[in-house]
């Protein structure tokens, strides 16, 4: 039985293939209602009840208005730093590169959808890094007098090959996103199917293209001359230029001077950050959930239970839902609570189930006004918190669950129960499940055992065995005797007439006449059934459930992330089902759910990175023909990892796997800046420069390089850090990892990266010092005997 904000209603669920378009399906079925509704007859009406396209439309519409705002941000940042037509030219980069991916999505087996939107929006300010080196060096030869197609072919020959390979430490960092296990890699399948094509197509236009384009590009203008706009862009670039002059250049020869001293300040804030997160002070989430617009209660009575016990329970859930709807339904304000649907006999109905003629389940769900309508922005979780306070417990329910969020990795806490033996089972499921009542936050407590209606049940006394008497023995005589044995069957004209033998009807009406019954024992002996066997009235398991051939019960939990300590509970309940499990011999355990993801994440997270950090590493050993020089380059990503923390302490946010995925990313994208400048040393040193002069200048000769990349790259994500719609919360983690993570790492770059390739050249200085002396006995001046 259904009933629609108090009336009975029917309840029609339309359903859309894998090869459909689900927003044309739900606009052919809104248009449906909406003129459905016009010619209904009296007293009847129809009305959509949930819109589960919107959600995604809606996570749609943002994520396109993140994209257009993300790359006008770009642009007006490349504008401010750049000229005008430099600017241009570089942002032209992204619609080609754009446009290549889309054109290969059909055979990569994506869609246009929400990831792969979401990707677009990552790779939108990492898209122009490549043509950012590429375009200023090629500039900054044509301020310098070259003519036109000189400066075009030196100045892309000279940024090639750190371009190059920083493109391809990017996308060896998304590869790991490809083998992720378990639901969330196939959910994430998309970004890396999407960046990987963008950033190929990126560096074919900033090799093949962008260059061409800025061989007619003029400099030198007159600045007293120029318009409004171009004035100011000079004045910023002027700006720029007296900052590296006067404040960074002689900031950089300090630190280089005490290289020492600011290493071992950067180590401290690694170990701080390390000790912040291991001491669980920043909050951690296995899988950030995002409310939904639906909160429903499930009501589950035992097996057998009759309509006439379950329907009180469901009118008193139904009606603490209609106080709430009087409560926060104020006249003159925006609503809050829209619609309410009442299950009486079944559930699953509100969430598109079929799942009728069970009457003793139920469901009470209360459909919210869209987040951004709501008066005072009240939360689902706000609502379903004072919703469970005032229902309280239900006496005799098996299970009574509330839900208002979406995503994660399933229930928070499932924990699988095997053994051979149910009743050891049994008792160890309820001390697991009174321990889970312990944590503050773990809610909703409940595991999947069915028991089904009053039975008998015969267990047999030691004197029934001295009989030779067997349990089946037992159950068969008494079946027999109640329900009749089949004697003979007796054709009349088309049908079999049944002739069963039993006891008669006034010997099979109360109990006594069981425990008065007598039972023939092998010998042919007589005896009464109770003097072989004890009586008792229980309930058994209505299903078993098998798992590797095991007895399996399963106990679920859902954690409040708000106020739990989600690792906290995880560690202390993985030692109490180790303790359990010793307690009760021969059953084992499992976790499943958000646990089971979590495990299945860390471990493709591990050979993520340890893939990360090899293929970056063989990477830049390649342009720089060393086996030390890459790790200058790569002592960028702890920091780069530190920002990302930071980032997340900043926004309010826990770290969750989306973060640990975005800072995956983050280390292949944070060298790209470190690469550009120990080969510009590198070249330098080549022409005969000495070494601290070669890297005192190359900060100066690269900062606004990459001060940019790393403004495009935060600017293409901002608006998405900062989008408050509930819509796209589940993205902002991994947005905040990459975008906070590379800005932090911009200062770490144009500071530290200076400072550890000088301590590399004093540690083989001394290692070069040390060799010669044992080979030759050479001392230093400074040590020889006087």
């Amino acid at each position: 039985l259904a009933r629609f904000n108090g009336k009975p209603a029917a309840v029609v669920n339309v359903f859309y293939t894998s090869d459909q378009n689900l927003l044309a399906i739900a606009d052919t079925a809104k248009k449906y209602v909406k003129d459905k509704a016009k010619s209904m007859p009296p007293g009847t009406e129809i009305t959509l009840w949930s819109d589960r396209s919107s959600s995604v439309r809606e996570r749609l519409n943002t994520l396109k208005a993140s994209a257009i705002s993300g790359g006008i941000l770009v642009f007006i940042v490349l504008t401010l730093f750049l000229r005008f037509q430099l600017a241009l030219w570089v942002c032209v980069g992204i619609p080609v590169a754009f446009m290549g991916a889309i054109a290969l999505m059909p055979y990569i087996g994506v869609t246009i959808n929400i990831i792969t939107l979401f990707a677009f929006i990552l790779v939108l300010g990492i898209v122009v890094d490549d043509a950012i080196v590429t375009g200023e060096n090629i500039y900054t030869h044509l301020r310098n007098g070259e003519e036109g197609l000189e400066a075009v072919v030196t100045g892309t020959q000279e940024v090639s090959t750190p371009v190059t390979f920083g493109v391809l430490t990017t996308i060896a960092a998304f590869i790991p996103l490809l083998i992720i296990e378990g639901r969330w890699g196939e959910i994430f399948y998309g970004i890396p199917a999407i960046v990987i094509p963008v950033l190929i197509f990126s560096l074919i236009e900033s090799k093949l293209i962008l260059p061409s384009h800025l061989k007619h590009m003029k400099t030198g203008r007159d600045p007293d001359k120029l318009s409004f706009f171009p004035r100011l862009q000079y004045g910023i670039a002027r700006s720029l230029e007296r900052f590296v002059d006067k404040v960074y250049e002689p900031f950089l020869e300090v630190a280089l001077r005490q290289r020492y001293l600011v290493f071992a300040v950067f180590t401290a804030a690694v170990i701080l950050v390390v000790g912040l997160i291991s001491s669980n002070r920043i909050r951690r989430v296995p899988f950030p959930t995002v409310n939904s617009d639906t909160a429903t209660v499930n009501l589950e009575m035992p097996i057998g239970t009759p309509f006439e016990v379950t329907e009180p329970h469901l009118d008193r859930i139904l009606e603490e839902a209609e106080k709430l709807r009087e409560k926060y339904n104020v006249p003159g304000k925006p609503r809050v609570i829209e619609h309410i649907l009442t299950t009486k006999g079944g559930s699953g109905l509100s969430r598109g189930r079929s799942g009728g003629g069970a009457p003793n389940r139920g469901e009470v769900a209360m459909r919210l006004v869209d987040e951004e309508d709501r008066d005072n922005k009240i939360g689902v979780n706000q609502l379903v918190a004072e919703w469970r306070r005032n229902i309280g417990p239900i006496p005799g329910a098996e299970e009574l669950s509330f839900r208002f969020a979406r995503g994660g990795g399933g229930d928070a806490i499932e924990v699988e129960i095997k053994g051979l033996n149910f009743e050891l089972i049994g008792k160890a499921v309820s001390e697991l499940k009174e321990h889970l009542a312990t944590y503050q936050g773990v809610v909703d407590i409940r595991d999947d055992t069915q028991h089904g209606k009053e039975e008998i049940q015969l267990v047999l006394k030691p004197t029934a065995e001295q009989l030779g008497l067997t349990t089946e023995m037992l159950a068969s005589q008494t079946r027999h005797a109640f329900f009749g044995q089949e004697a003979q069957r007796v054709l009349r004209s088309r049908e079999d007439i049944r002739v069963m033998v039993r006891y008669p009807l006034e010997e099979r009406q109360s109990l006594a006449n069981l425990e008065n019954m007598r039972i023939r024992a092998p010998d042919g002996s007589e005896v009464p059934l109770s003097e072989v066997a004890d009586i008792s009235i229980g309930r058994a398991y209505s299903s078993i459930v098998r798992e590797d051939r095991k007895r399996t019960i399963s106990v679920f939990a859902d954690i409040d992330k708000d106020i739990a300590d989600v690792p906290a509970i995880q560690q202390s309940l993985a030692r109490f089902v180790d303790d359990l499990i010793v307690k009760y011999p021969g059953i084992t355990y499992e976790f499943g759910g958000e646990i089971e993801e979590q495990q299945k994440t860390n471990h493709s997270l591990l050979l993520g990175v340890i893939f990360t950090i090899f293929a970056i590493y063989a990477l830049l050993a390649i342009p720089f023909a060393s086996y030390i020089q890459p790790l200058i380059v790569m002592s960028v990503i702890p920091y780069g990892l530190i920002g990302a923390v930071l980032g997340h302490l900043v926004m309010g946010l826990p770290l969750s796997q989306m973060s640990m995925f975005g800072m995956l990313a983050l280390s292949g994208v944070i060298v790209n800046d470190s690469l550009v400048l120990v080969d510009y040393v590198n070249r330098k040193r080549v022409d005969g420069v000495r070494i601290f002069d070669s890297i005192r200048t190359a900060g100066a000769a690269r900062f606004r390089a990459i001060l940019l990349t790393s403004l495009t790259t935060f600017f293409g994500l901002v608006t998405l850090i900062f989008e408050r719609s509930a819509q796209a919360q589940f993205l902002v983690p991994m947005a905040v990892s990459l975008g906070f993570g590379i800005l932090f790492a911009t200062a770490v770059t144009l500071i530290l990266i200076p400072v550890n390739y000088l301590i590399l050249e004093d540690i083989k200085l001394a290692f070069s010092r040390y060799w010669k002396w044992q080979t030759t006995g050479w001392k230093h001046p400074a040590h020889a005997p006087r």
